[in-house]
């Protein structure tokens, strides 16, 4: 029997996107955007939180899918970032039917290939990028109600300097749904005791940063799904000078947000 899969595209303005059964582009943050018409599937319909997109990011897309989509697995990547086997900035090369069809047969779960910090750990560059408060209140959330992760949390947070960042992945049904359930009420219990109103419009989006490193966590506390990596590629050029500049002036000074330490 074939597995019915659906990749949904996070995209928040019109962007060439891959014309593919395989690939469902989402509007995320409808509810906060009612007169945009992207003419694309929104993600203000049916169970969904899109008013939470400036804290929530992609997330809007995948809880929207995660609630209204009957789907055998279900993927996430974002309108400039995707899933690939090679590093070409095409569309017609990005990760296709057959090669998450011949990945899944084997897999529970596709992930990016790992982000390297190599000077740093996760949790150093996390506080020394954004606003520490979210973060601290992520890890105490986890010790209170979920202490069954938190011998992987250390790891991810203290031990590695790798990650499997962006939020981009295709998991199978079972693992998503666990994984899901566990991702949003950690979320919404930080939410409940953030106070956001001060921070930068980039530093809202808390949520969405603090669920890249969360993913490691659920993944390193349960070996029983299995993975498989490939490549990812960002389709636009990158300025890699500017980019380290930035790198090694949070490592240098800190964020300098309210709550930066």
């Amino acid at each position: 029997m074939e597995m019915k899969t659906k990749i949904l595209i996070a995209m928040h303005k019109p962007y060439p996107h891959p014309k593919s059964d395989l690939y469902l582009p989402i509007a995320v943050g409808q509810a906060l955007h009612p007169n945009r018409n992207l003419l694309i599937q929104p993600d203000n319909t049916g169970d969904n939180i899109s008013r939470f997109n400036s804290s929530y990011c992609e997330l809007t897309a995948l809880y929207w899918g995660w609630k209204n989509l009957d789907a055998d697995a279900l993927g996430l990547v974002h309108y400039r970032r995707y899933l690939s086997t090679n590093h070409a900035k095409d569309l017609k090369r990005v990760l296709n039917q057959e090669q998450v069809d011949a990945m899944l047969k084997g897999h529970d779960i596709i992930l990016p290939k790992k982000r390297q910090y190599f000077i740093e750990t996760n949790e150093s560059h996390y506080r020394h990028a954004h606003e520490n408060l979210p973060l601290q209140v992520m890890i105490d959330t986890i010790y209170h109600h979920y202490p069954k992760y938190v011998p992987a949390l250390k790891v991810v947070l203290s031990q590695r300097t790798s990650a499997h960042m962006f939020n981009i992945f295709v998991m199978k049904k079972q693992p998503l749904d666990e994984y899901c359930t566990w991702l949003f009420d950690i979320l919404h219990r930080v939410d409940q005791q953030i106070d956001a109103s001060e921070y930068s419009d980039y530093e809202k989006r808390y949520d969405g940063f603090l669920s890249e490193l969360m993913l490691d966590v659920w993944l390193l506390t349960h070996p029983e799904y299995s993975t498989v990596e490939t490549d990812y590629v960002f389709m636009e050029h990158q300025n890699w000078l500017k980019k380290g500049g930035r790198f090694l002036r949070r490592k240098l000074v800190g964020h300098p947000g309210k709550d930066g330490r």
